[in-house]
Order: C-alpha cells, then sequence, then structure tokens
C-alpha cells in the first residue's frame, strides 16, 4: 500500500481519538455539573414548595398552546391533562391545524364547545382562522380552528390569540404532571434577569397508565425501541440540558413542553414555518436578539420531570424523526454562524454555538468515520491492540458510563422508576444501546447532512404510539 495512503488513515485514526477524547471531557464537565445542580435543586424544593406561588396573586397568568393536527385519538386525553395543572391563573388554546380526522368534532363533542364570534389580531401572519369554540361552563378552554400550515403557524395562532404574558406550547401527544406549569414558572419568577424561555426534562409516555389524563402508574414499555429512547431521554436532560444550562447555554427545549414570554417571541417575529424544528431555531434566535440588543436574559431549564410524550416504537419513524431533529440544529446554527466565534457574542459565540457544532452536529460524521478508518486499518493489518482497546473505550465504553450513570442520577433524585426490575432493565438497555442502536442513530443524523445538501428539508409526518398514517396535510 502506498505511503499516503497508510498516513492519511493512521492520521484519521488518531483524529478520531483526539475528538473523543475532547467531546468525552466536554461531556465529563457536563456531568460533573448536573450532578451538582440537581443535587442543589433537590434540597432546594424539598424546603421551598411550590405552594406561595401558586396561592400568590402575583403569579403570572399562562396561556397553554396546543397545536393539533390528527390527534383525535389523544386530544381529549391531552387537553383534560392540561385543564387539570394546579397553577391559580391560565387558559388552554387548543389550535385545530385543519386536521383531516375527527380531532375538531372530537373536542366539540367531548366538551360540548360552540362556535363562537372572536376578535382575532394577525400580529404573526398566519393561515386564515376558520372559527373559534368555546363553552362558558369551561371557561379556560378555547379551540381554533385554522387552514393546514404546520406547527410554527398554528402556533403563531395561539400566540395572536393568546392574553396571557406567558405562554407555554404542549405537543397534543404529550400529557403535563400536576404541577409541571407551576415548576417551569418558579426559575422565571425567582430570577433576577428577564426568562425568555424555560423548559423542564421530558419523559417517555410508552407503557405509563393513564387516567382522566393524568399519570396513575409508571410502567416501563415493551417495546425494546421505546426502552432505548428511555434511556437516551435520561441522558439528554440529566446531564446534557441541566450542565448547559449553568452557563445560559440551552439552545435546545423540547417542544412538547416549554414556557416562553411572550412579548420576547412576538419582537422576535415568533416561529419561522420553514425550520423543521421551530423551537430550537426560535431559542437561538432569541439568544441573538437579546445580545444584540445588550438586553439582560436568560433560558432556563429544571432538571425536574414535568411532561411525558409518546415516542416512535418502529425504526421507520424512529429514523425520520432523528433525521429531522438532526436538519433542525444543522439549519439553527448555520442559519446563525455569523455568531460562531464572533466575540460581539460573548459566551454565546465562543462556546455555546461552537458546542452545538463540534459536538452534537458533528459527531455522527466523526463517529462514522471512526468504524470505516478502524475497519480499514484492521482489513490492513494497521490496527495495533492498544489502539484497539483505546478507541473501544473512548468510543463504546465511555458511551455505556454516560448512560449508566444518567441512569443512576435519576435512581438517586426522581425515581420515577421505583422497581428494582426498572432499574435493571435501564442498565440493561443502557449498556447494549451502544452496540447497533447508538450506529444506527449515527447513520440517520448522517442521512440528515445529506438532505439539507439537496435541499430536502421538508417536515416528515412522525407516527408515535399506536397513531395512524394521517391522509394528507402537513403535520403538526
Amino acid at each position: 500500500m502506498r505511503p499516503f495512503a497508510v498516513s492519511l488513515i493512521t492520521g484519521v485514526n488518531y483524529f478520531i481519538l483526539f475528538y473523543y477524547g475532547l467531546v468525552n471531557l466536554v461531556y465529563t464537565i457536563l456531568l460533573l455539573v448536573s450532578m451538582v445542580v440537581i443535587l442543589r435543586y433537590i434540597r432546594r424544593i424539598r424546603y421551598s414548595p411550590f405552594k406561595d406561588l401558586v396561592t400568590s396573586p402575583e403569579t403570572p397568568p399562562v396561556s397553554i398552546l396546543v397545536p393539533a393536527y390528527n390527534e383525535e385519538r389523544v386530544i381529549v386525553r391531552t387537553v383534560r391533562s392540561t385543564l387539570a395543572v394546579n397553577y391559580p391563573f391560565f387558559e388552554v388554546i387548543v389550535v385545530n391545524d385543519g386536521s383531516a380526522d375527527a380531532t375538531l368534532e372530537t373536542l366539540v363533542r367531548t366538551f360540548h364547545l360552540r362556535k363562537v364570534d372572536r376578535a382575532y389580531r394577525n400580529v404573526l401572519k398566519t393561515t386564515p382562522v376558520r372559527g373559534f369554540y368555546y363553552n362558558p361552563d369551561v371557561p379556560n378552554l378555547l379551540v381554533v380552528d385554522k387552514e393546514n400550515s404546520g406547527k410554527a403557524d398554528s402556533l403563531n395562532c395561539g400566540i395572536n390569540v393568546s392574553r396571557s404574558p406567558y405562554f407555554c406550547t404542549v405537543d397534543a401527544d404529550s400529557v403535563l404532571e400536576e404541577n409541571a406549569l407551576i415548576k417551569l414558572m418558579t426559575p422565571t419568577v425567582e430570577s433576577t434577569v428577564p426568562v425568555v424561555a424555560c423548559g423542564g426534562v421530558i419523559r417517555v409516555l410508552n407503557g405509563v397508565h393513564l387516567e382522566d389524563g393524568a399519570v396513575r402508574r409508571i410502567e416501563l414499555p415493551r417495546s425494546g425501541i421505546a426502552m432505548f429512547q428511555i434511556v437516551e431521554y435520561l441522558r439528554a436532560f440529566l446531564f446534557g440540558r441541566v450542565g448547559l444550562d449553568a452557563m445560559n447555554g440551552i439552545l435546545i427545549l423540547s417542544g412538547a413542553f416549554s414556557l416562553f414570554r411572550k412579548a420576547s417571541v412576538v419582537e422576535a417575529g415568533g416561529y419561522r414555518p420553514k425550520n423543521v424544528t421551530e423551537d430550537m431555531e426560535l431559542i437561538t434566535r432569541l439568544h441573538r436578539l437579546a445580545i444584540e440588543r445588550r438586553t439582560p436574559y436568560a433560558i432556563k431549564f429544571i432538571s425536574d420531570p414535568v411532561c411525558w410524550t409518546e415516542v416512535p416504537e418502529n425504526l421507520k419513524m424512529l429514523g425520520r424523526q432523528r433525521r429531522r431533529w438532526h436538519l433542525g440544529l444543522m439549519q439553527s446554527i448555520f442559519q446563525n454562524r455569523s455568531a460562531l466565534f464572533n466575540p460581539r457574542y460573548g459566551k454565546f459565540g465562543w462556546v455555546v454555538l461552537p458546542y452545538y457544532l463540534i459536538v452534537e452536529l458533528l459527531s455522527p460524521v466523526v463517529e462514522m468515520f471512526g468504524y470505516v478508518a478502524v475497519i480499514l486499518s484492521c482489513l490492513l493489518g494497521m490496527l495495533s491492540f492498544e489502539f484497539m482497546l483505546l478507541f473501544l473505550t473512548l468510543a463504546i465504553f465511555y458511551g455505556i458510563f454516560l448512560s449508566t450513570a444518567s441512569i443512576y442520577l435519576e435512581e438517586v433524585t426522581y425515581r420515577r422508576y421505583p422497581r428494582w426490575s426498572h432499574l435493571l432493565r435501564l442498565l440493561f438497555y443502557g449498556v447494549i444501546e451502544n452496540f447497533g442502536y447508538r450506529q444506527i442513530n449515527s447513520f440517520w443524523r448522517c442521512q440528515a447532512f445529506l438532505k439539507y445538501l439537496f435541499g430536502m428539508r421538508k417536515w416528515e409526518y412522525v407516527e408515535k404510539g399506536k397513531n395512524d398514517m394521517p391522509p394528507g396535510g402537513r403535520q403538526s
């Protein structure tokens, strides 16, 4: 083999090791910071319950926005869950995004709604509204029926209708915990600077037993694909985002349930329908605008579980979701690339955006190249035992450590999965996800790069739980 090719493969191998070492160092720092932050949070809420905020007349009112497209199977459950939150002043606004199924009819029938006249200011431009539905016996529920145009446009419509200084978004296939809203509002009220957005930990709803829209008994799902996602969610939320929150570095708040300051979002122009992950792009824009205008601000994340959401249970739908998420991350970073390493943006430009670029966006590409380089080295007899051991330690075994550490952190803090059988199953999936499932995820995320390069940036419908594929229209 030519010396150049040998040198190239050797160089790639050492670059891969350096990259994994750097990423694992960052993850270790985030994990240690998260442990300290979570333990402090647990200690604080133990002695400072939320009841003062619940009973205070100074607690800001909140509008809960539920965009819904073809959600007749779950929409009643979700609305009942939101109506049951423990919060003094709130309204629930369901935006029916031109559903092709019986979503609207189900809501009208269940809550005895009637079509009413209502003033509508199109502050954020949206597709036309077809009607408003209301029942005075359920005074804090309003259903808006509009032409189909996607989730971002539906959220903009909900913002136009809302009457509160804050709004939160709830996916139509999600279930809120009773104190979810008060938990998100607490850091918003306590902060010394304006909090423009706040999110919390999202848990997997699959397998959980519900009653009247509320979680009654927590069980693990039978689906192995859903189990892998439980481990992923624990890892992403309990050490990833908690650690980033410590430096005001949150770019990703789950669209399943997040709180926003309405004035800040309207000033930023609302959600952009052309982005496949509209919430991520909005948060990135909120960072930029506040920094450019030199306005003190914070985007917060709490380590408390506040919402349960359904996840895909087959590889086809999961692949669609992961490609969309990574494509959305690409759009958010590339659309704000002028802030990368720009001293004007401080740590947002020098630390936060580079983290998401190097650690989150590029990691699947580097991982796939790593596997190819190792296989070539093995076939060419260039692979030493020491190198292989170091590669497996950095690429695979450290992933197992991070997963098990996240599961342990959940076990010693919130313990939402209380049985020993739950813990053992979670640990089992935390180990085996690194042998196959993780590599498939990286492959899907690499596909997102190709979709971006070839301009294939449209929303792909993702079926969750037992939903049927909707006939036509765009996914909300």
